[in-house]
């Protein structure tokens, strides 16, 4: 450790003093064997895209009306909604909720971020309804019961019980 440390002091006086390009810090530990994977970096994976504009561009339909079947600003059933605002940002989604709930990974319901999928169960056959998590405890969706994509609370009485399930998908 001390020997990693005085590395360090000399490597930072002689970029300052050198104008050298430093090098990145720290250098991942690997295990030697050629394509694997640095021991020290993150497993978790990395997005293509930056959640809070995914958020930004679900959030400006905001008012769009529900159509059965609809993909698009003319009106969106909830997979259609997903489905168009990951679009936007250059990642494919399937169309249909089932599917949606395959792709990427799982995640727990603590763990959602802005830009994640989010599903609900309303039909008591599993994945039958999914969203795009906000922050916090906000979620933007195409619901059929009201008519409009609008935010709505995870936590609230219609939709925590019916929580089934949350995806991270880049």
């Amino acid at each position: 450790m001390r020997a990693a440390m005085l590395l360090i002091a000399g490597l930072s006086t002689a970029c300052a003093s050198t104008g050298a390009v430093p090098q990145p810090f720290p250098v991942p530990e690997r295990s030697g064997a050629p394509g694997d994977v640095p021991r020290s970096a993150s497993t978790a994976p990395m997005r293509g895209f930056d959640g809070y504009d995914l958020v930004g561009t679900a959030l400006s339909l905001r008012g769009v009306p529900y159509r059965n079947g609809g993909s698009d600003p003319t009106g969106f059933d909830c997979s259609g909604f997903t489905q168009y605002v990951f679009g936007q940002h250059g990642v494919a989604l399937p169309r249909g909720v089932r599917e949606q709930f395959r792709a990427g990974m799982a995640i727990r319901q603590e763990e959602v971020r802005a830009g994640d999928l989010i599903f609900f169960s309303i039909d008591g056959a599993g994945a039958s309804h999914v969203g795009i998590v906000v922050g916090g405890d906000e979620f933007v969706h195409a619901p059929s019961s009201t008519g409009v994509v609008r935010v709505e609370r995870m936590g609230s009485s219609y939709w925590a019980p019916r929580f089934v399930g949350a995806r991270r998908v880049s």
